[in-house]
């Protein structure tokens, strides 16, 4: 039983300030945050907090100078020299590290504090936001005005081994001020991949949430930029409360603290804070980032070998592995200028799915980076051999879509061996680890959205598995970063297990997601042996009936890849169950393309347009000099090129991947499939491409 001065603050008390409530309002999150800080944010610690700062073998303290500035303070001690005795307080018994303006800062009378308990070799942190009441020589105490969990996100697994006692000094230790980063503080600044944040606001109207709060920032190494006394830190997804940044809307001050913690070295930093809104292209291509702000030195600390421990880095964050630094936002930059254009790859890794599809991983051997993409999207692929199977080489360009989930530092596609298919006969049978593949950047029209709230069914047959298993990775993968994970339905067609793919990665997402995402697998000819329930969940096809029973009364987006006909198949029970045409999406390059059924609708996934052709024209290949007479109704400009023993590039022949562009040398034409692919003013993309209404002549240069 809660006594009354441990109860929550009240429903008519908010437990956020002005700062804190306009962010949330910014981000769309304010009345779920403010129903989450009714009910998680208390003025007592509870028992378990009590016990976790109890365990703890350092304590981060953020506390405010006389001048006004805010100080993050690092408070090392042997487990148990916080101890609560009571609900409402935190007895420290130790005393700050010699040179840290803590120990001053402290001593005024209820001075405010903020403290973050955290545990890095078990990633778990608890806050708390008081006020001193006692201070003396053993150490001071804490009076409790907010106590409240957070997240383990971005914090990095790490041992803590003391190498001396907590209140002894170093020979070594010396106290340093700087008014401007030296070389050696900007190596360790630019190489973190942590640090802690103190802000605060004055305590007005409401000291019980007003005051001082420190916090915790991670990445991957290198997160923070270093621009002369300017730090440039991204701000990732988190739990929404805006305590940091709340306190910079209303005071855009900061203390900062960087540790080296291989030296002991503890540099502390105070200084002014600009919000930053409005992302520039660097900021815009750098993974996780959704806004960020600008730290400017005023003046700092550096305590040599103030800490009494070192720490090894164990394993980084699964969330810090989602977001990016600066050198790789600079390759990426770099990369995206080369849009379209074939790039060097290499093969790193080559593994088998099933019986016919084996994945192949490339890595850009040119040292730029890989710009991300949008989970289902294709892969333009060239392959240059000396010899095909026996053949006289020439380049095969193909398209497949990327089987692995945005944010990877590889491509994976995933292809089915086919009898006569040249490409992926080279793919199985000759290409192996350390060859050279060129490709251009994923594109296309059929990917997902991460963010709606909207469930959404993936439904593949056979091969058609690969762009589901990258919507699926980038579904978790976003759920894990943005806490929030879209419902996801997948169903599964194979004909036998052996052919079946991702199985045990999909069963393993669905595990993982604690059956957020929901995986069911079709086997249409088992093996005897084989039982339903145990190795898959149906030997029959996927039928209305199953859909009907295994989705719950809902809206869904529902989105299909696989051969024509189990495509067409699906569409058409959709369409039957009376869902919307705007719901359902399909794969839409290659020849796997489906009849839609309303009048309302395109005629095709690959979103086909009734062209005006030409009623008879003269097709002319500059290069190849000759022509080709055609009527209304007739070939594609591909097709007539290869009817007369002409092998020119392409990989979709939709318009999706922009391999078959020529140069258009004289006449006008119109496409059958409304292209997705960039072309210019004077060029074609001959593989959905016809003459115009009116046009008698075209020439292409080819």
């Amino acid at each position: 039983m809660e006594s009354k001065n441990q109860s929550r603050l009240t429903n008519t008390s908010s437990p956020f300030h002005a700062g804190e409530q306009e962010l949330q309002s910014r981000s769309g999150k304010r009345d779920a945050m403010e129903k989450f800080g009714q009910r998680a944010i208390r003025a007592f610690m509870p028992d378990q907090h009590r016990k976790f700062f109890a365990q703890l073998p350092f304590i981060v303290i953020g506390s405010v100078d006389n001048s006004g500035w805010p100080w993050a303070s690092i408070l090392p001690g042997r487990p148990g020299f916080a101890s609560s005795p009571t609900p409402t307080r935190l007895d420290i018994n130790i005393q700050p590290i010699n040179g840290d303006p803590l120990a001053q800062n402290i001593q005024n009378d209820a001075a405010p504090l903020g403290l973050l308990g955290i545990e890095l070799h078990t990633r778990r942190r608890n806050r708390l936001n008081g006020r001193v009441v006692q201070n003396n020589t053993r150490g001071f105490s804490v009076a409790v005005d907010q106590s409240f969990g957070n997240c383990p996100q971005y914090i990095q697994h790490r041992s803590v081994d003391f190498i001396r006692e907590p209140n002894k000094s170093s020979q070594l230790s010396k106290t340093k001020a700087f008014s401007k980063f030296s070389s050696d503080v900007t190596a360790i600044i630019g190489n973190a991949d942590t640090f802690f944040v103190s802000s605060f606001v004055q305590s007005k109207d409401r000291p019980d949430i007003e005051g001082v709060d420190v916090s915790h920032r991670g990445g991957k190494s290198g997160f923070v930029k270093v621009d002369g006394n300017t730090l440039t830190i991204p701000d990732y997804s988190g739990n929404y409360h805006f305590n940091t940044l709340g306190n910079f809307l209303i005071n855009p001050k900061a203390g900062l603290i960087f540790t080296d913690f291989t030296t002991g070295d503890i540099h502390m930093l105070t200084g002014t804070v600009e919000i930053i809104w409005d992302l520039d292209e660097e900021l815009s291509t750098f993974q996780g980032a959704e806004r960020a702000w600008k730290f400017t030195l005023d003046h700092g600390l550096t305590l040599k070998d103030g800490l009494p421990f070192r720490s090894t880095l164990g394993n980084f964050s699964p969330n810090s592995l989602l977001t990016g630094n600066w050198a790789e936002t600079k390759a990426l930059i770099a990369a995206k200028k080369l849009k379209g254009a074939w790039r060097p790859f290499n093969v790193t890794r080559i593994e088998d799915e099933s019986d016919n599809i084996r994945s192949f991983y490339f890595q850009a051997s040119d040292s730029l980076g890989l710009p991300t993409f949008e989970a289902g999207q294709f892969i333009t692929l060239k392959i240059t051999p000396d010899n095909v199977l026996g053949k006289a080489a020439k380049d095969i360009i193909r398209t497949y879509t990327v089987s692995s989930a945005p944010g990877e530092n590889y491509y994976r596609i995933s292809v089915k061996k086919e009898s006569q298919g040249l490409a992926s006969k080279y793919l199985h049978e000759l290409v192996k680890v350390g060859d050279v593949i060129e490709l251009k950047t994923p594109r296309g029209e059929f990917f997902i959205d991460s963010l709606k709230e909207r469930p959404a069914v993936l439904i593949a047959g056979g091969v058609g598995i690969t762009p589901m298993m990258s919507m699926a990775q980038h579904i978790f993968n976003e759920g894990v970063r943005r806490r929030h994970l879209r419902p996801l339905f997948i169903f599964y067609s194979a004909r036998t297990t052996k052919q079946r793919a991702f199985s045990e990665q999909l069963n393993e997402l669905q595990r993982r997601s604690d059956n957020k995402i929901k995986y069911y697998s079709f086997i249409t000819a088992p093996t005897a042996g084989e039982k339903v329930g145990v190795d898959f969940n149906s030997d029959n096809r996927i039928s209305i009936e199953v859909l009907q029973q295994v989705l719950p009364l809902d809206a869904y987006d529902f989105y299909l890849c696989g051969p024509t006909g189990f495509m067409q198949d699906m569409y058409n029970k959709l369409h039957y169950l009376g869902i919307a045409e705007h719901r359902i999406f399909a794969e839409s390059f290659g020849p796997a393309v489906i009849s839609r059924s309303t009048e309302n609708s395109p005629t095709t996934v690959a979103n086909s347009i009734e062209p005006e052709e030409a009623e008879e024209s003269i097709i002319t290949f500059a290069k190849s000099a000759f022509e080709q007479r055609w009527q209304q109704g007739g070939s594609t400009l591909l097709e007539v090129a290869e009817a007369h023993g002409l092998t020119p590039e392409f990989g979709c022949r939709t318009g999706a991947c922009g391999a078959c562009k020529v140069k258009l040398n004289e006449g006008n034409i119109t496409y059958r499939t409304k292209p997705t692919a960039e072309y210019g003013k004077n060029e074609v993309l001959i593989c959905c491409a016809v003459p115009e209404k009116n046009s008698e002549n075209i020439s292409i240069d080819l």
